[in-house]
């Protein structure tokens, strides 16, 4: 129990630490893991767990209060924390359509919140951060964030992956290196 309350404190700090990082919006002050548990044998724990704002001076539950950008956000900074929490030795990351309902102040805190992510894990050898998306505007945001981090060396390429028409008739799938200074 002692170790199962010190590890939801700890993603708890680190959600906090990385929604005031990127959540721009002033209704959410705070979210948090809230975890309870089920009564039964000591044999068997089961855990509830919930996910709860902050709105002023009230907790309330997030499911069915929140837009659909607040839950994405809400859902990639989850998913940061515990990666952060547990899988610290573990090197990859991954985040498909990360930017999907966000609007420009979001997208920009969540590109600053994975720019530190990756600078403060840039010195282990197996670190790799995967995000597809279709939005070259927060591709653009990860590279001026990046490029303002004091003492990180640019990665050199980014890839993109498009597709095309092949003299067959069938399309397939084509893998560009492209050259960061490239992207505007």
């Amino acid at each position: 129990m002692k170790f199962h309350g010190a590890k939801i404190e700890e993603i708890n700090k680190i959600i906090r630490d990385l929604w005031n990082l990127t959540y721009k919006g002033e209704d959410i002050t705070n979210i948090e893991i809230v975890s309870g548990q089920e009564s039964g044998s000591r044999t068997s724990r089961s855990y509830n767990y919930r996910v709860v704002m902050t709105k002023g001076s009230t907790q309330l539950d997030m499911r069915g209060r929140c837009s659909a950008g607040q839950r994405v956000l809400a859902s990639i900074v989850i998913r940061l924390a515990l990666a952060e929490t547990f899988c610290v030795n573990f090197g990859c990351i991954a985040l498909d359509e990360p930017t999907v309902n966000l609007d420009f102040s979001n997208k920009r805190g969540l590109a600053i919140a994975l720019s530190q992510i990756i600078v403060s894990r840039s010195h282990q050898r197996n670190f790799q951060l995967v995000l597809i998306t279709h939005d070259e505007d927060f591709v653009a945001m990860m590279k001026t964030e990046l490029s303002s981090q004091p003492g990180f060396p640019m990665p050199e390429k980014y890839f993109q992956v498009r597709r095309e028409a092949g003299s067959d008739g069938k399309f397939y799938s084509k893998i560009d290196a492209i050259d960061w200074e490239e992207l505007i």
